[in-house]
Order: structure tokens, then C-alpha cells, then sequence
């Protein structure tokens, strides 16, 4: 699981493929466009893909997106023009639906099966920390290769990490019933029927489903803006980097807590949101280096309710229908993302980053009231 969460994202391609599009002649309204066809193609595809897991085999979908996701990549570097990035950034879209669910369920089910449902945050948790491991070595490594080998190099690269990670999922274990081909699709919509009503008819499954997108999306929006927020520190361009890393490290931490993190009950994590709300306001309008440190402490606790909420919705839902549940969450939180990326984009023309990004805790504080205004008995409950 640690490895292929590391490989996942040890993608080259990952910290400049904005410099490839700008190189190849894209305008920033063409790049942009490119940003919400990625998150569009994961609302259509996420559900679907979802119950496809749930009918049939979530193994499968773990090894087939990292191969679509090869193909992107490599139509980036063979073939550059808005037609190849589009093209790419379907597959990418597709392939991170393919693994957004169908991941959660494999893991807590295989691990319910050895009698330890109860370590999975803890272990999710250790695998977004082998993830962002991946990410800062990829940010280590693209420079260097982008220098021997230009782009082709940085390409084959982020192909050949897609076919390790595709290699290491088709290792992992899952004992499900095989589906007769045949019935595939109608077990698919079947399933998806069924996932659908638990949320209507179960009001715990839906404010567990609820708060996943609640917690992940802002900040997991905002993290794409973080070098414009470093830059306007006003350090030197070459140290922006590290501003950034300071910030990985930040989330990378809250990661590897969340095996204490769940001892947090629900007014644990409404604590934990609102501090974290106040580190992002405090922080981000300061435009210093110990600005940047502090939203990075925010980035680390956002994180670790990411971690927190996805394990409250896998407790609370029916393992039939797991991996479509987690999908629709999913799908929420692409389209809070849309939302932010739009709101960004209307409050960054006539506001700093700094700003915006503070104006962007307000969500998370309004989460944490929520959580906080919870009756006794609801915590009861939880």
C-alpha cells in the first residue's frame, strides 16, 4: 500500500507541466480550461467507477488507471498541443476516478477480513505520507532530468512510475466473488442504486458523506496556488521551492498523526478544523516566511481531518456498496473544488493571494461550528 502510494505520485511530470504548456504556446484561459476538464471528467466518472468497483473488482480499476494515466503522459511529450493536454487530462481525470473509492474499500475491507478495520486512518494515513514522499521526490528529481533530457526525459519518466505503480496494485489482495462478465453492468447499476439509497435512508452515512468533501476540498484547491502565496513573500524565485516543501512537510506531518488523530471525537475535530482555520487567516496574509509556516501548520491539520473523515465514513457505511459511497463523496469533492477554483479565480483578480487564501478559512470554521453544535446525543452516537 506504501508503495504504491509512493510511486502514484512520483510523476516528473508533476512540477512542470505548466512550464511544458506554457512552452508548447497555451494562454492561461486555455490552461485553465484544461484544470476544469480534469476535474470535470472525476464528476462524471466518479460514481459509475464506484459501483463498477463495488460489482466487479476494485484490484482492477487500481491497475488500469495508473496504464491511462501512462497513455497521458506520454500523448503530453510525443504530441504537445491543447488537443494532447486535453487528451491527457481526460485520462487523468479517469484515472484517478478509477482508484478514488475503490482504494478506501480495498484497504478496509481486507484489513476488516485480518480483524484490524480498527488501524485503518492509521494506515491511510502513513500511505498520503508515502504519497507526498513521492511528490517532494518527484519536485527533487524533474529538475535535474529536465536538464539532461528535456521534456522526453521528464515524460518517460512519469510513464515509467505509472507502470511500476499499475505492477504494484495488481499485487494486492482482494477476496470478492468473481462477477460472470455477462452481469457486470447490471450489478453495476444495481449497486449504485443501492449505495444511493443508504445515503437517503441512513442520516449518519450522509453526514459522514458530507463532511469528506467539506474538509478536503478548499484546502486541497488552494494547495495549487501555494507558489503564488510563497512567491508573494517576496523571497528570491530559486527559494520558493522550499517555501513549498515547508508546506509538504506541513500536510505530510498531519498525514502520520492520524493514528492519534483518532482519538478525536467530534468535537475533537471541530477543535482541530477552527485551529487550523485560524493558522490559514493568521498566516496567509502575512506574506513572510513564518507566514508560510503557519499554513503550513494549517495544511498539516486539514490533512489529518481529511484522513479522520474518510475513516468516519468507512465505519458508517455497508460494505456492498463501500466503494460507491466513497466515490459519491468523492464527486462532491470535485465540485467543491470547481467552486473554489471559480472563486479564486474572481477574488484573485483584485485581491492578493494572501487574502484569498484567508477569506477561504471561513468555510472550515463554518464546518467546525457545525460539528460543534452537535447535539449530546449525536456525539453519543458517533
Amino acid at each position: 500500500m506504501y508503495g504504491y502510494s509512493f510511486l502514484d505520485d512520483l510523476v516528473l511530470l508533476y512540477p512542470v507541466y505548466a512550464l511544458l504548456f506554457v512552452d508548447t504556446g497555451l494562454s492561461v484561459w486555455q490552461i485553465s480550461s484544461l484544470f476544469v476538464l480534469w476535474s470535470l471528467t472525476g464528476v462524471l466518472v466518479e460514481v459509475p467507477s464506484g459501483a463498477w468497483a463495488d460489482a466487479v473488482s476494485r484490484r482492477t480499476l487500481l491497475w488500469l488507471g495508473p496504464l491511462l494515466g501512462a497513455v497521458g503522459f506520454a500523448l503530453w511529450v510525443l504530441l504537445p498541443s491543447y488537443e494532447a493536454f486535453a487528451a491527457g487530462f481526460v485520462l487523468w481525470g479517469v484515472r484517478g476516478a478509477l482508484g478514488s473509492g475503490a482504494l478506501e474499500a480495498l484497504v478496509y475491507e481486507e484489513l476488516d477480513r485480518l480483524g484490524a478495520a480498527d488501524r485503518y486512518a492509521r494506515v491511510m494515513g502513513r500511505a498520503h505520507a508515502a504519497g507526498m514522499a513521492g511528490v517532494v521526490t518527484s519536485m527533487a528529481l524533474a529538475g535535474p532530468v529536465l536538464a539532461f533530457g528535456g521534456f522526453p526525459a521528464v515524460g518517460l519518466a512519469s510513464v515509467l512510475a505509472c507502470l511500476l505503480t499499475a505492477a504494484v496494485a495488481s499485487r494486492f489482495p482482494e477476496h470478492r466473488t468473481a462477477i460472470a462478465a455477462g452481469d457486470a453492468w447490471a450489478t453495476t447499476l444495481t449497486t449504485l442504486r443501492t449505495g444511493l439509497a443508504e445515503v437517503r435512508r441512513d442520516r449518519s452515512v450522509r453526514g459522514a458523506l458530507l463532511l469528506v468533501p467539506a474538509v478536503s476540498a478548499v484546502w486541497g484547491a488552494l494547495d495549487e496556488y501555494t507558489p503564488l502565496l510563497a512567491r508573494d513573500t517576496g523571497v528570491a524565485e530559486e527559494t520558493v521551492p522550499y517555501l513549498l516543501l515547508l508546506v509538504w512537510a506541513g500536510a505530510t506531518a498531519g498525514s502520520l498523526l492520524a493514528g492519534v488523530g483518532e482519538r478525536l471525537g467530534r468535537t475533537g475535530l471541530a477543535w482541530l478544523l477552527a485551529g487550523s482555520a485560524l493558522a490559514l487567516a493568521v498566516g496567509a496574509p502575512a506574506r513572510t516566511s513564518s507566514g508560510i509556516a503557519l499554513v503550513a501548520l494549517a495544511f498539516g491539520g486539514f490533512q489529518l481531518s481529511t484522513v479522520l473523515a474518510d475513516a468516519r465514513l468507512q465505519q458508517r457505511i455497508d460494505s456492498s456498496d463501500r466503494a460507491t459511497l466513497t466515490s459519491v463523496a468523492g464527486m462532491g469533492t470535485e465540485l467543491a473544488t470547481i467552486t473554489v477554483y471559480g472563486a479564486y479565480a474572481m477574488l484573485g483578480s483584485t485581491h492578493a493571494h494572501g487574502t484569498v487564501f484567508a477569506v477561504f478559512a471561513v468555510p472550515y470554521l463554518v464546518t467546525a461550528m457545525v460539528l460543534g453544535a452537535s447535539t449530546p446525543g449525536a456525539r453519543a452516537r458517533r
